[in-house]
């Protein structure tokens, strides 16, 4: 379904904005859908994407997976392998706060991705980490199972679906 988040905060945004969270865009589009929502699946890790490729073929259909990767420059969370096994399994995107790396052939797949930069070297894979946990990053509060919308000019979040 077509949005933009925009007219979805002009329509549920009041003046003190209550019930959306909203944020410019700080994260890189790195996806082949700049334009996506989904219900929330967290994930809390650092420099280890075991439970990041657990989580990307398991179903997701109407989800977005948001990976708080504690801001890591320095390995890839997700490249274009379980980039494509997201999409596989119907995953709507993923938000990264951390890099991803396989860039150019992200960007040919039907999956939103957004991520802070990218990065060559792939992590650990030691199992360590949260799954369904509150995080935040990018001025933003992401809790499980709310809903968040992303487009070229911006991320909201809101706790009842919107569309």
């Amino acid at each position: 379904m077509p949005f933009r988040t925009a007219d979805l905060t002009d329509e549920f945004c009041s003046d003190n904005c209550d019930e959306v969270q909203a944020a410019g865009m700080s994260l890189n589009c790195y996806g082949g859908k700049p334009r996506f929502y989904g219900e929330i699946v967290t994930l809390k890790l650092f420099e280890d994407n075991q439970l990041l490729r657990d989580q990307v073929y398991s179903d997701g259909k109407g989800k977005v997976l948001v990976v708080d990767g504690g801001a890591s420059m320095r390995r890839a969370l997700m490249g274009d392998m379980l980039a494509a096994t997201a999409a596989e399994n119907g995953w709507s995107g993923v938000v990264i706060n951390g890099c991803i790396r396989d860039s150019v052939d992200m960007a040919t797949m039907q999956l939103g991705v957004l991520a802070l930069g990218t990065h060559p070297l792939k992590t650990v894979k030691a199992g360590v980490g949260q799954t369904n946990v509150s995080i935040q990053f990018a001025d933003l509060k992401f809790e499980p199972a709310d809903f968040i919308y992303i487009d070229e000019d911006g991320i909201i979040i809101s706790e009842k679906p919107l569309i």
